[in-house]
């Protein structure tokens, strides 16, 4: 393994300098990152085309001329030498060689490298030419061609040639596309005959697939598109099938290994809840609700992730569950990002819980001091049954005494110190109530039998006086929601080694959401719109993009426009509130509720109220430079309206420059409502890196060569392959398997646990 850990400056061509380019632009720092380096595209360079065949609109063409003339050009395209001249460096810029096959004349352009490329190119040599053809004038020409002499031949020569990562910085520095192609060779020749198989022998053999030195190898210099093709497949599924069984092991693992708290009972408040229930739940809902219900009475800790468009009725899944947790004696949480967040979600829930005997509680940063008392005390004395809150959950001193089930809604905005803080909140095995000890003593615990095993009061009185470790709790069950679609692929990748729930269908009787995109000049159009819905009695969202809170261009935006609604719709016949993240809290949920409450008639915000805003009033979503959203975020803003009983519209309002790819997402929010098309179609226009809603923050893993936008087939091949693998062997400790192990161990597949609160 010397040569591949080998530092990437001691190969030949390379040197300290380009070495910490090639580490800077590119992460390069080892033969082995080298040789892991793949193109991402190829250029066929078989075949030799006449002159006279060529043409502007061609991608790239290689052809073998004869040089017939140079001239040196200088400031406004003076003659500064030809071929008799005397030459003044300083005053070139541009060198023009002319050259002719039997076919006709064409030109040759160089900005870089004129004195060169003018003592290497005389008139009379033959050379191959290969780039891009332009017309310039009544002329063709290439820029900056790539030239080699035909008796050597270019690198890749009658194949295909790879076209590698580049940035400005690694030009300016000397590696070009050759002189990749040139180092990949070399280091290919020091290093292949290193690389150990990864794969078992009976992998290779089942999917038909070739050697990883056979794959590096046409990766990188193929003999033909079928060397090519069998050399991406290998290296695709592998990638792609490491990646799963890192997953599937971690989820073998924790299903094995972490303690669950079991739940065999329904109860009372359960089916109260559910009878009371003024309509039928979705079967998409009833789907979940099962599988929920066998999570709990598993005996394994769960661990599973509930996407649901929005308005697909998470919540009253939410709620039912932890009725099942409450019937089994247990208490539960749910935790919102924002505040507004958590008080609807406190608001729906006391109105599900009107037929039941459950005490819920609303535990926020604005909280008075004697609720929160109040509530602390109801914890810890076991009569509280659901706690909804944010991160004032966290503290310290909020203590459950039997926190069976915890609701983290939107996930992905709580960071991990915070998640890891709920994870310790589970009950303890040393102290944690009657009530976990008589689940445990009559159901038992799985991994670990009684955990109060007692030989002796002194014993035991020692086990309870010392102080709750972490190690010492059993974690809750984990019920992830969100309301950002995730494209299945996408969700095989983050989440992975969660067990994951779908609701995809819709509560009968929702109106679908009118979709309209309109130019600057409808604007007058579109207020007269707003007043006709106002007069109705309904409300209007206006809101103004903000990608990050700091940018002072973006506020502006934000504050010009909310001067303008307040113009249009002014006082005493309309209120307007406005909300962004530069007001305090209080500010914020000030107008926030205002707003929820009727009192005003149009809100004007930025994205804040993406998620989980619910205002069954507001009949109109008004988007300002809707072309600077994802799709992901206009489909999260439509879901504010459309929750109540009248129709509801969305218009997207776009400025006058606008991209056609930006038009195409605004296009397809206007011919859908699907979220998981939109998620899917997402994915394939933008990539996978910000489809979870977060800023831009990509990917827990890089792939080098899959991608789960374009190879959603083998993601599905590669994870099926890799459960089969670990059913056979689950600890992947058979002989064969020990390149699985030893590939795994480097560490390269390991993902970010979403599911983990820990």
């Amino acid at each position: 393994m010397g040569e591949l850990t080998t530092s990437i400056q001691y190969l030949s061509g390379v040197g300290p300098k380009r070495a910490e380019l090639l580490r800077r632009e590119l992460g390069v720092e080892t033969l082995s990152d080298l040789i892991h380096l793949y193109p991402f595209r190829y250029i066929d360079r078989s075949g030799i085309t006449p002159i006279a065949q060529i043409a502007p609109d061609l991608a790239s063409v290689q052809l073998q001329a004869t040089v017939v003339s140079r001239t040196l050009y200088g400031p406004n395209s003076a003659v500064v030498s030809q071929e008799t001249d005397p030459i003044h460096w300083g005053a070139v810029k541009r060198l023009s060689v002319i050259v002719q096959d039997a076919s006709g004349q064409m030109e040759m352009v160089f900005f870089k490298g004129i004195r060169w490329n003018f003592q290497r190119l005389v008139p009379g040599a033959t050379f191959l030419f290969f780039g891009k053809p332009q017309a310039f004038g009544t002329r063709l020409n290439i820029v900056h061609p790539e030239v080699d002499v035909p008796q050597e031949g270019a690198l890749s020569q009658g194949a295909l040639t790879g076209v590698y990562p580049s940035t400005e910085k690694l030009k300016t520095g000397g590696i070009t596309g050759k002189v990749m192609c040139r180092l990949q060779q070399a280091a290919l020749a020091l290093c292949l005959p290193e690389v150990e198989e990864t794969l078992p022998e009976y992998v290779l053999r089942d999917r038909g697939l070739v050697s990883l030195q056979y794959a590096l190898k046409n990766i990188h210099f193929p003999k033909d598109s079928y060397s090519l093709q069998k050399a991406t497949y290998r290296l695709k599924f592998e990638e792609l099938f490491f990646l799963q069984l890192s997953l599937l092991k971690q989820k073998y693992v924790r299903s094995r290994g972490e303690r669950g708290l079991p739940m065999p009972k329904v109860g009372p408040d359960f089916h109260a809840c559910y009878n009371a229930l003024p309509y039928a739940l979705t079967g998409a809902q009833q789907r979940v609700i099962k599988e929920i219900r066998a999570d709990l009475t598993s005996g394994h800790q769960m661990n599973r992730l509930l996407q649901g468009d929005v308005g697909s009725g998470k919540t009253m899944v939410a709620v039912l569950s932890c009725l099942m947790a409450i019937g089994n004696g247990f208490q539960t949480c749910i935790m919102a990002p924002t505040e507004v967040l958590a008080q609807q979600h406190y608001a729906n829930i006391q109105k599900y819980l009107k037929p039941t005997s459950v005490q819920c509680a609303l535990l926020t940063g604005s909280t008075p001091q004697k609720e929160r008392r109040a509530i602390h005390a109801a914890l810890e004395d076991g009569s509280l049954g659901i706690l909804v809150g944010t991160h004032a959950l966290l503290e310290d001193n909020v203590v459950f005494r039997n926190l069976g089930l915890a609701v983290i809604d939107e996930q992905h905005r709580f960071g991990v110190d915070q998640r890891a803080r709920l994870w310790a909140k589970g009950p303890s095995l040393v102290g944690g109530g009657d009530l976990l000890q008589k689940t445990v003593a009559t159901h038992g615990l799985v991994n670990g039998g009684d955990p109060l095993r007692s030989s002796g009061g002194d014993e035991r009185s020692e086990v309870f006086s010392r102080s709750v470790s972490a190690a010492d709790r059993i974690p809750p069950h984990i019920l992830v929601m969100t309301a950002t679609p995730i494209p299945r692929t996408l969700a095989m990748t983050l989440y992975g080694d969660l067990d994951v729930s779908v609701i995809d269908e819709m509560p009968p009787g929702r109106k679908p959401v009118q979709t309209m995109c309109i130019g600057q000049n409808r604007r007058a159009a579109m207020y007269k719109f707003m007043r006709e819905e106002i007069s109705r009695g309904r409300q209007v969202f206006v809101v103004y993009p903000l990608i990050f809170e700091s940018e002072k261009m973006d506020l502006q935006n934000l504050e010009q426009g909310y001067e303008e609604i307040v113009k249009a719709f002014p006082l005493p016949d309309y209120k307007v509130a406005i909300v962004h993240g530069q007001q305090t809290n209080d500010e914020k949920n000030f107008n926030m509720s205002a707003f929820v409450a009727g009192r005003a008639n149009i809100l004007v915000s930025t994205t804040v109220i993406e998620v989980g805003v619910d205002v069954p009033n507001a009949s109109v979503m008004v988007i300002e430079s809707a072309q600077r959203f994802g799709l992901s975020q206009l489909h999260q803003l439509r879901g504010r309206v459309g929750r109540g009983a009248e129709k509801s519209y969305c218009i997207l309002v776009k400025d006058v420059k606008t991209s056609r790819e930006a038009q195409q997402r605004l296009d397809l929010m206007c011919a859908t409502e699907d979220g998981f098309e939109i998620a899917e179609q997402d994915m394939k226009m933008r990539g996978p890196g910000d489809l979870e809603g977060t800023q831009q923050s990509g990917l827990p893993i890089s792939l080098n060569i899959a991608s789960l936008a374009k190879d959603g087939q083998l993601l599905s091949e590669a994870r099926a392959y890799a459960a089969k693998v670990l059913d056979a062997d689950p600890e992947l400790a058979a002989p064969q398997n020990a390149p699985l192990v030893r590939e795994l161990r480097k560490g390269k597949y390991e993902i970010k646990d979403y599911s983990k609160i820990s």
